[in-house]
C-alpha cells in the first residue's frame, strides 16, 4: 500500500529565471501551489507525483510585469487558472506532463532527494530539490519584442528550481 506525503507549503518554493533583454534574468515565484507524492516505500523510486501551481499567483515582485505574465500574451490565467505536473516516478530525475497554458509536454526535472527527518512535533517529513528548464513556446508562451541593437526582449528558455518538502500521512 502506497503511502501519501502532502506538501508543506510553509516550507516550500517554486522559483523561475529568464534572460531579459539578453543582459540579466529576471527571477520569480509562485505563491499559490500544492503537490502530493504516492511513494511505496522511503525511496520514492517509484513514486507518483501530482502538482498544481495556481497561475494568478506568479509574482516577479513588479505588479506590471505580473499583469502581462497573467494577460492572454502570456499565461492567460483567467482561461487557464493552473499549472500541472504529473508523473509515474522519481530516480534522481522526475518526467512528467507539464501543462501551462492548456498545452501538455513531457518534461524532465533534475532531482535530489535530501532525505528524511522528523520535526520536533513528530511529523516525519522528506525534502527535495529540483531544477530544469523548458522552452515557453513549447507552451504557447510566444509573446516578445525585438531589440533595436538585436536580440529579444524574453529569452526562450525559463529556468525552474524548487525546493519541496512534504509531510507524511498516517
Amino acid at each position: 500500500m502506497a503511502t501519501k506525503w502532502n506538501l508543506d507549503p510553509a516550507h516550500s518554493e517554486i522559483t523561475f529565471k529568464v534572460k531579459h533583454m539578453m543582459i540579466s534574468n529576471i527571477k520569480g515565484n509562485f505563491t499559490s501551489f500544492n503537490a502530493e507524492i504516492e511513494a511505496d516505500d522511503d525511496t520514492f523510486a517509484n513514486a507518483k507525483t501530482t502538482a498544481t501551481i495556481q497561475t494568478a499567483s506568479i509574482s516577479t515582485h513588479n505588479t506590471d510585469r505580473d499583469n502581462h505574465l497573467k494577460s492572454a500574451e502570456f499565461f492567460n490565467a483567467e482561461a487557464n487558472p493552473t499549472i500541472t505536473f504529473d508523473s509515474q516516478a522519481l530516480n534522481g530525475s522526475v518526467t512528467g506532463n507539464l501543462t501551462i497554458n492548456g498545452i501538455t509536454k513531457p518534461v524532465s526535472l533534475d532531482v535530489d532527494f535530501n532525505g528524511i527527518n522528523v520535526d520536533p512535533w513528530g511529523n516525519t517529513k522528506a525534502g527535495f530539490s529540483f531544477e530544469g528548464k523548458i522552452n515557453r513556446k513549447d507552451f504557447g508562451l510566444n509573446w516578445n519584442a525585438a531589440l533595436e541593437a538585436g536580440g529579444v526582449m524574453v529569452s526562450d528558455e525559463v529556468k525552474l528550481a524548487g525546493e519541496l518538502q512534504f509531510v507524511k500521512q498516517a
